[in-house]
Order: C-alpha cells, then structure tokens, then sequence
C-alpha cells in the first residue's frame, strides 16, 4: 500500500473542515510540506513490525450445525492443544470468548462488521493457556462488538439460557457462560466492562470473576474503552477460577495496564479458611428501584450463613455507588465511539501491540456493512460522538476525574472490611425479546441491569459473582468486591460459600 499525496482539492478541503481558511498559496506550500511526513508512512509500510508468540500448528475447526449448539453459545468449534505442554490446565476444554484473537480460527465478535475475518495472532492469553495445557475448545459467541448486557444482539443469533431457553443468557460474554453452565466446557474466557463477566455467569449460575483492572493483559482482543477493559475467568467450580486466573494473570511485555499488575497465590487461597474475614454489606446494592425482593432475600441468606464459617457480616453504606452508573457513562459511551470511530476497534496513541489486521477488517466492514450492526451498537456510537461534538469531550474528561473519588469511596469501606457483598444483578434473567419487540424494548432490555456491577469497572476493584440460589427456577448471584489485587481473599470466601451446600437446590 503507498500513502498518496493529497490533492491541492483535498487540502483546501481538509483545513474548510477545521474551519481554516487558506489562499491558494497557501494550500499548495502546504501540499509540499506534506511531502517529508508522508516519505515516513512510506517507509513505515516496508519496515516489519514484530510478532506475538509463535503460533502451533493447528486445524481451524468448524462452525457447530444447531443440533451442536442447542443454544447458541458457539460461534466457532476447535480442539487446539500444543504439543508437550503441561501445567494448571491440563485436560481442562476452555472456551475462548470471540472477542480474542485465536490464530486461524474465525473472528467475530458478534457483529456481521467482522464476518470473515481469520486472525494471523494468538492473544496473550491464548499463548498462556496451550502452555498451561489447556485445549481451546472453540469460540464461545458473544454480542455485537460486546455492546450488550443481554444475549439477543450477536449476529449469529440469539444465545439461551441453559436453566430456561426462554429467557437470556447475559451478555455479552453470554456463550462463554451458557457453555460453562451447560457442561460443554469447565472454563471460559469473559471481557468485561460494565459487567459483561458478572452478568451472565449471575444469570447462568456459573462462577465469574472480574479482576483487578491491568491484572491480566487484554493483548490480542479487541477492547471496547482502554481504561474499563477487563478479561478474565468464567468456570464451573471456585477452584477452576483459581487455575485459570493462575495462568492468564501477570504483565505480558505488551499491555502497559499490567505493569503494576500484583498476582497472587491463587491457588492456595483455596486452601484457607474463610473465618475471620469482614463482609460490608452493600445497602446501596440492595436498594434499586427494580430490585427483586426475592433476589435480595436469596443473597442476604447466603450472607449469614457464612457465619457459622467464622465470618463477620454488617450493613455498610457507600452513597458513590448510586451515583456510579452516570460516571460510568461518561467514560464509556466516548471512550467506546473513538474506540470504534476513529480507532477501528484498536484504538490508538497507546502504548502496547495493535492487531493490525482486525483494524483493518473493522474498517471494512464499517465502509460496507454498518447498517447490520445491533441497536446498541448503532446507539453508543451515535450518542457518544454527540455527546464528543457538541461538548467537546468535556463530560467524558469529567467522569475521568470523579473515577478517583468513586475509586476512594469504595477504598475506604474496604479498610474496615475485607470484603463487600451485594446482589451482582438485582434481579434474575429476563426473558428474550420477541423478534419484532419495538427498538425501544430491544435497547432497554440489553442495558437496564448494570447498576450494581459498572462500579467496578470504573472503580477497577475485582469482583467475583458466585451462584447462590434460585428464584423462579433461575439463577441469583451474590457478588463480592475486594482490594485491588486481591483476588486471593474474593477466592477465600468464595470457596466458603461454594462449600456452604449446593445453591441449586436452594
């Protein structure tokens, strides 16, 4: 590819955009001043950048018929293994969430912007778990460019609850959890930014953590806003979550986000007693207008059960947390516009390794299929480049400042105890809309149950969503938030509760 010279049409175009006004002599002295900058991008094309980890030898797989895929949790189906590996994740299936590139194998990310795309790379990641042992199982399907906290927006179609079909997975790592759930793999990948991990491992009674932010790199995926960017665990067991974690945590050399990154011992967390730990409960947490009294009851149970394990318990308040869900949209809904607008995906002027073929890709598909992409999707971008024009930033620079008071409130609770607890969803999986719901049902239903968990996203504390009970035959999550870098203390005590009987018959 060459970089052409612009036009002298092209210049004067170019500054009337910036509302410049220049002479004709002036646009062709400028026409020549570009002539040094753009001889850089010439020679930039020819030099070779580096290359992430080598990639194994592999088969690419298969897409599953329906009969394979009851519902709809899989994008794309493989069985990934590098050969002499052994670690953690030995004889452990891990389904990789499809917003993370796996060499060979096609891309989505839920949107038909990406349909066709086969990466040449290997995220982070991926590298880590074929060490560790582990299989790729495939490519658990998620929804459009992740933009969703249900599970009726992925191009391929709808994903389904494994406890009710009826009724949603959550989103967006909605397949990851569904296949969790039902048994096709014990371990997933999630992302997460207002929830996306918590969400539907809540709905889909399987254990997710998100943890701290800049724990473990998100080298290789295709992000939605730098600063809210999480990856992280979607299992079947407390245990798995450690062995897991255990392999992916840790700076890569590439995600400058991890260079302060803390890991823990994971493992042997497992092996220590919950009594003595501090629970917060979160009043805030409990009080929503669409709060499920039901829901509350269920996790305020599991609460004082741990008593009898030797943990403390009592009411905490922390007023940010309802103020939260607003900060959290101000850094969001612009950052993810640029993200997609202006860095195709990628994003630009960090530090770190971009996928240069799923830029490109996007590019593409945003030039030639942009129309086929989900309500939500067309709603972030139009009202986070609104809000970036007519505003110039100014509302999304604000919510970046008031992170840091967010961010002290929840600090400060966390000095007196060791940990918060609240419902991670303050109600269980809502039904799937009906194909022809109004645009406006469609929007609401895929948004409206982030109260409780974009804090955090925000804030960058881990938090961990565990299964303890039912309500209406479907799943409740109990959440719990820690220090940052803490994960070993949210493992603690979700080994407690896991121990504390089986939630589903609850």
């Amino acid at each position: 590819m060459v970089v052409r010279l612009p036009t002298l049409k092209q210049i004067d175009s170019l500054g009337a955009d910036f509302g410049l006004i220049l002479t004709p002599d002036e646009v062709e002295a400028f026409q020549q001043a570009f002539k040094g900058p753009l001889a850089s991008y010439n020679r930039l094309e020819e030099l070779v950048p580096p290359a992430l980890a080598p990639v194994p030898p592999r088969s690419p797989g298969y897409r599953p018929p329906v009969p394979e895929n009851p519902y709809g949790a899989w994008y794309w189906k493989t069985d990934i293994k590098k050969a002499g590996s052994d670690g953690l994740l030995s004889g452990k299936k891990v389904a990789i969430k499809d917003n993370i590139c796996v060499a060979g194998v096609p891309m989505m990310n839920g949107s038909a912007l990406l349909e066709g795309y086969v990466p040449e790379l290997d995220a982070t990641v991926v590298t880590r778990i074929l060490d560790a042992g582990g299989t790729i199982a495939g490519k658990a399907a998620c929804e459009d460019l992740c933009f969703s906290g249900a599970s009726h927006t992925c191009a391929g179609g709808v994903i389904r609850n494994p406890h009710n079909p009826a009724h949603s997975a959550g989103g967006s790592s909605g397949g990851s959890a569904a296949l969790v759930a039902s048994g096709e793999v014990p371990m997933a990948l999630g992302g997460d930014q207002g929830g996306s991990i918590r969400t539907p491992s809540s709905w889909c009674g399987v254990y997710g953590l998100k943890p701290t932010w800049g724990l473990v790199p998100t080298t290789g995926s295709m992000p939605i806003s730098y600063s809210v960017d999480h990856c992280g665990p979607i299992c079947a067991s407390v245990e798995d979550v450690a062995r897991l974690l255990s392999v992916i945590a840790g700076h890569d050399g590439w995600d400058t986000r991890t260079i302060a990154a803390r890991t823990g011992d994971y493992m042997g967390a497992l092996k220590q007693p919950a009594r003595g730990l501090r629970v917060g409960v979160l009043r805030e947490g409990f009080g929503h207008a669409e709060s499920d009294p039901a829901v509350n009851e269920t996790v305020r149970q599991t609460i004082s059960a741990l008593n009898a394990a030797g943990v403390e318990s009592a009411e905490i308040s922390v007023a940010w947390h309802l103020d939260e869900p607003q900060v959290w949209s101000g850094v969001i809904l612009e950052g993810a516009a640029e993200m997609m607008l202006k860095g195709y995906g990628v994003g630009n002027n960090v530090q770190g390794y971009y996928p240069v073929s799923m830029q490109e890709a996007l590019a593409r598909g945003m030039g030639t299929r942009i129309n086929d992409v989900s309500p939500t999707v067309k709603l972030v971008l139009m009202l986070g480049e609104y809000m970036h024009r007519n505003y110039h930033g100014r509302y999304h620079s604000k919510a970046q400042n008031l992170r840091g008071l967010l961010r002290r409130a929840y600090d400060e609770a966390l000095e007196k105890f060791d940990v918060i607890a609240m419902p991670t969803i303050p109600f269980t999986a809502t039904p799937i809309p009906p194909a022809d719901a109004p645009l406006g049902t469609v929007i609401d239903v895929a948004l409206n149950m982030q109260a409780n968990t974009c804090s955090f996203d925000v804030s960058g504390h881990p938090a961990f969503t565990v299964p303890c009970g039912r309500v209406n035959g479907l799943p409740v999550g109990l959440m719990l938030v820690g220090r940052h870098f803490d994960e070993p203390t949210l493992i603690r005590l979700a080994s407690a509760i896991e121990a504390g009987g089986d939630w589903k018959l609850n």
